[in-house]
């Protein structure tokens, strides 16, 4: 596989969780979706970043979720759709770790893995957004419109620890699934919803146990999975 790079890291970010507020005032929980960014080496282990934390363990965080990444090349888009909202001038606006450029869904397959610094990587999953995004952006469907664009970010898992810093390349090292881009992935949750056979074959990618589970519903009921709770709260 080539040691080119494929993109670069313009900005880490990472915080602690502290309390949210839903988009109608009232306690939402820990959150910490409000990420800033960080100067130097930062060390990353198998559960994520050094320093950082989640909310809500139960749905963020984890082995499978340790590392967000999200392309800044969207926020151009989010500009243009939603104006110029304060959050989209912050960096992390979207609870990222990793902000990069040079590579969106588009280019990113599942079970890619990928070096930046000395940290070996692995796609995981595509991100799936919530209801805090919501309250994040003043926007009661933004949750919802994330999900619809296709413009969500992705998650890895850590295969080596080590460090990484913004200015750090991204460098595809493997590449076992060619045919499942995310935007494939994407396109098959949320748009193509029950298509049998590609619910088929992608349950022949290495996926979470929540996800073979909804897919393993869709093929049995030939139904969609409640998102309500999910993108409302």
């Amino acid at each position: 596989m080539s040691a080119s790079p494929l993109g670069l890291i313009r900005a880490v970010q990472r915080c602690a969780a502290v309390p949210f507020a839903r988009l109608d005032g009232s306690p939402g929980g820990q959150s910490a979706i409000a990420k800033q960014p960080v100067q130097g080496p930062v060390a990353v282990g198998t559960l994520g970043l050094q320093g950082d934390e989640q909310g809500n363990p139960r749905s963020h965080g984890g082995p499978e979720k340790a590392v967000h990444h999200y392309a800044y090349e969207h926020y151009a888009a989010w500009h243009a759709e939603l104006g110029d909202l304060p959050v989209l001038r912050e960096p992390a606006a979207f609870g990222e770790n990793l902000s990069s450029t040079g590579v969106t869904e588009a280019d990113i397959c599942w079970g890619d893995q990928l070096r930046i610094g000395s940290v070996l990587l692995e796609v995981s999953q595509s991100r799936q957004p919530c209801w805090k995004l919501n309250a994040r952006f003043g926007q009661p469907g933004m949750a919802r419109r994330v999900q619809d664009s296709g413009r969500t970010g992705w998650y890895y898992r850590v295969l080596e620890p080590g460090s990484l810093q913004a200015g750090d390349a991204i460098v595809l090292v493997e590449r076992p699934w060619p045919q499942w881009p995310l935007t494939r992935v994407l396109q098959l949750l949320y748009h193509r919803m029950l298509d049998v056979q590609q619910l088929r074959e992608l349950t022949r990618l290495p996926l979470p146990e929540r996800w073979k589970t909804f897919v393993e519903h869709r093929l049995s009921t030939g139904t969609v999975e409640d998102w309500g709770s999910r993108i409302q709260g």
